[in-house]
């Protein structure tokens, strides 16, 4: 597995190895043991998720808080999704700041967002089948987020705003501005 550390401290892309031949091909796509060894982190999962979405599906930007705060390492199983981190941990010298990653099923990139961090994707091909492990329970009550258009965070989603597919949630989330007042400290604990 090639781990590669991102612009953001501590949120980064996974490769793995893959072994083909005619008859297909092999891949230990995690392990925990290689991956705290090579990050110097401690992590474990407990839940794994997954969703079938179409092209212009925008999911996120979402976390959860306090001492339900999840750490994410997510993949495409079928087609391509623009995968998105965004740092809101507090004093990170990358506060605010997002990396964005092409996934698909033919690369086989994973990335880790750790905790503290607002996570979303689009999807752009016709469909596709994302899945993700995360270190921390779902807890419904300690759910935040901020709407995937916010012009502060400026992210380019690489798809047409009239094409994107938005829940009601997501286009109702506040911005950064308000999240910065109103939830930074309990996501960040």
């Amino acid at each position: 597995m090639k781990i590669t550390p991102t612009k953001l401290k501590d949120c980064y892309i996974l490769e793995p190895t893959k072994f083909g031949d005619s008859r297909g091909y092999f891949m230990e796509s995690f392990n925990e043991k290689t991956f705290n060894e090579l990050t110097g982190m401690k992590t474990h999962f407990v839940q794994d998720n997954q969703s079938y979405s179409t092209r212009g599906v925008l999911r996120g930007l979402h976390a959860q808080g306090g001492q339900h705060a999840q750490a994410k390492l997510v993949r495409v199983l079928q087609g391509e999704v623009l995968d998105v981190a965004v740092d809101v941990r507090l004093g990170s010298s990358t506060f605010g700041e997002y990396v964005a990653v092409r996934l698909s099923a033919e690369n086989n990139l994973q990335l880790f967002v750790p905790r503290g961090f607002l996570h979303g994707f689009v999807v752009l091909s016709e469909t596709a089948t994302f899945f993700y492990k995360c270190d921390n329970f779902y807890n419904k009550e300690s759910e935040c987020g901020i709407n995937p258009l916010d012009p502060v965070l400026n992210i380019d989603w690489q798809i047409p705003v009239e094409e994107m597919l938005l829940s009601d949630k997501d286009k109702e989330a506040q911005s950064f501005a308000e999240f910065k007042v109103s939830q930074l400290e309990r996501v960040t604990k």
